[in-house]
């Protein structure tokens, strides 16, 4: 049996769609499984051990780019037996279409019948696994055999990956004595960033609480300006257990430096995904036009998640999801530091 599953896009959604590969392996340990992936993504999926083989978008294996309709017919001669489209846009419906592979998507209206099977999201989350865990366990419904309604995302290190990690932090002058806490500093874009000057102000209760902590942001070196805007908000205290020059050269070494980290505190993203695939806690502040339900991965007390919602939902009674992101500058200034904090000293509480 040969599947390929199909997850374009962000960082943090082709993490979480490689659950259905450890589903798939259980249940047919025999299949050839390949994941159809941006090659910017590979380093949340690297070293997976239920993945056999990666095909990076519009690319053929002599690494060459080509047309969609050169890629199709390149995924078409790989005589897949199911395709799973976890991102059921035009592009790869058009490779099912294309392809002779019983395939299966989300039911959209201009895509529909380009599956031999659809399904529709789910509203309310059954488990605490979350919307975007459930739905897309649900796209198995395409194989034969039983699968679990939900599994958690898992990212694989290798003990030199560890190592070379533990090693950068000590050069960095960083104490592994004291606790290290990772800061999801900016989300993907404004729409989706808690407000710096309200992120310093938050992150009293941490210096607070932990007064020997030691703190690093997650940002790449073009975001410079944004962490420099960020330590002008910070008290003293807080600056001086800020390392602001120590950051990963890339993906895969963040993901090593996390590996170390007592928690992750910041914007909901991709960064938050990962740490909960490294069973590092993390606590998550939600975008106000991005859906907790789907989002809120295994939230427990290890794992919390806050939005305004839960604070003032009268913000959102009867908006769509079109009209809260454009009102997403507002809204996060009524999210205020003095609403989270309470919730953010339970969280540090609850980590000793």
């Amino acid at each position: 049996m040969k599947i390929l599953v199909i997850q374009q896009k962000m960082i943090g959604d082709v993490l979480t769609s490689s659950i259905l590969f450890r589903a798939i392996r259980e249940q047919f340990p025999d299949a050839e499984l390949h994941y159809l992936i941006q090659p910017h993504t590979l380093p949340v999926v690297e070293n997976n051990p239920y993945i056999d083989h990666f095909i990076f978008d519009r690319t053929t294996t002599d690494a060459k780019n080509v047309s969609l309709g050169a890629f199709a017919k390149y995924i078409t001669a790989q005589n897949f037996d199911y395709i799973i489209d976890v991102y059921s846009k035009l592009g790869t419906a058009y490779l099912c279409l294309r392809s002779s592979a019983k395939s299966i998507g989300y039911r959209k209206w201009y895509t529909q019948f380009v599956y031999n099977q659809t399904i529709s999201y789910l509203k309310e989350p059954k488990t605490n696994a979350g919307l975007a865990i459930e739905n897309r366990m649900r796209l198995l419904q395409v194989l034969p055999g039983k699968f679990p309604d939900s599994l958690k995302p898992k990212i694989y290190l290798s003990a030199e990956e560890k190592q070379n990690a533990l090693q950068f932090l000590k050069e960095a002058d960083v104490n592994l004595q004291a606790p290290v806490y990772m800061i999801g500093l900016l989300g993907s874009s404004a729409s989706k960033t808690y407000p710096l000057e309200y992120l310093a102000e938050l992150l009293n209760v941490l210096i607070t609480e932990e007064p020997e902590a030691q703190i690093l942001l997650n940002y790449i070196p073009n975001q410079k300006e944004e962490v420099n805007t960020f330590l002008s908000n910070c008290s003293t205290a807080l600056k001086s257990n800020i390392f602001a020059n120590v950051y990963a050269k890339n993906l895969r070494d963040f993901i090593a430096v996390l590996a170390h980290c007592k928690a992750l505190i910041g914007n909901e993203g991709g960064a938050v995904n990962m740490a909960k695939a490294l069973d590092v806690p993390t606590f998550a502040i939600f975008s106000p036009w991005i859906a907790k339900d789907a989002w809120a991965l295994y939230e427990d007390d290890s794992n919390v998640a806050v939005h305004l919602n839960d604070f003032k939902p009268e913000f959102f009674q009867k908006k769509s999801n079109k009209h809260l992101r454009k009102e997403s500058e507002m809204l996060y200034q009524q999210f205020s530091p003095e609403l989270i904090k309470p919730q953010l000293a339970t969280f540090l509480r609850n980590l000793s």
